[in-house]
């Protein structure tokens, strides 16, 4: 007898991969059987400095993850369209997203989306000097480069 899949959804900028990213990603997907990003478009992240890289460089990187089932980029105008189309069980913000879940979750239920959204956990550097956040990632790049 096979029973419905779980659908998770996970979302970020993901500009310059790090181990941060990856823990977020797996803890996603450990919690359903399908695991889809959906990758900020450059043009709608307000929240904090651009990306660096590319939009389809951004979403093609973590697409390669054996973990996510598929990356898509977010819709330029509306960031419920893909969840929409999705129809998750599950969305999962990383530990440190601005969202704040109440919010989502009204915003969800006002569209007719019927998920949860959870939360990942944090993950701790596991030895000194390993860096969990681009913005740390960047400025290391420019106090050694400059």
């Amino acid at each position: 007898m096979t029973g419905k899949s779980t659908t998770v959804i996970a979302q970020g900028t993901f500009d310059i991969l790090h181990p941060g990213h990856v823990h977020y990603l797996s803890e996603a997907a450990a919690m359903g059987d399908e695991l889809y990003v959906i990758i900020a478009r450059r043009e709608n992240v307000t929240h904090k400095e651009k990306p660096i890289l590319p939009d389809r460089q951004r979403r093609d990187m973590v697409d390669a993850f054996e973990m996510v089932t598929e990356a898509h980029l977010g819709d330029t105008e509306d960031i419920f369209v893909p969840i929409e189309r999705i129809d998750p069980d599950y969305i999962v913000l990383g530990h440190d997203q601005h969202h704040d879940e109440a919010a989502i979750a009204d915003a969800l239920a006002n569209r007719g989306i019927d998920c949860e959204v959870r939360r990942a956990s944090a993950r701790d550097p596991r030895y000194e000097g390993e860096l969990l956040s681009t913005g740390r990632i960047i400025d290391r790049i420019l106090d050694q480069r400059a």
